[in-house]
């Protein structure tokens, strides 16, 4: 089998020491922690058409339930890759974007969803 194209992918070359380190400075670490959490991930793609309501959200992630979606937004929020936007109206609206931390992981996540496409050997 010949390998996977890499043509998508850059490819760059990270000392071992900087993702290995054990003091809070490993990139790979910081970056697991920062998606966390079982709909992070899940959220941030619905969240990549702009500005949504609680329950177009909630729609359009299969399987979520509120309560874990309200925790999950509360989360992205304290750790900066949300933006919770309340518009006093009548009925009062509330809406979720990305800030631009979280739109700064949309590289990451375009390569998690390039890896993720291709035939990998053992997927599945």
């Amino acid at each position: 089998m010949s390998p996977a194209p890499t043509d998508s992918i850059q490819v760059v070359n990270v000392p071992a020491a900087r993702w290995r380190s054990t003091d809070g400075s490993c990139g790979v670490a910081r970056a697991t922690k920062t998606l966390a959490g079982k709909w992070t991930l899940a959220v941030i793609r619905a969240l990549l058409d702009g500005p949504t309501r609680f329950t177009e959200l909630q729609r359009s992630i299969d399987g979520i339930a509120s309560k874990p979606l309200t925790e999950t937004l509360r989360s992205m929020e304290e750790r900066g890759l949300v933006v919770r936007e309340y518009h006093p109206e009548v009925p009062p609206r509330v809406e979720y974007s990305l800030s631009e931390r979280g739109e700064s992981l949309l590289t990451v996540i375009a390569a998690m969803a390039d890896w993720g496409s291709r035939d990998l050997d053992g997927a599945e």
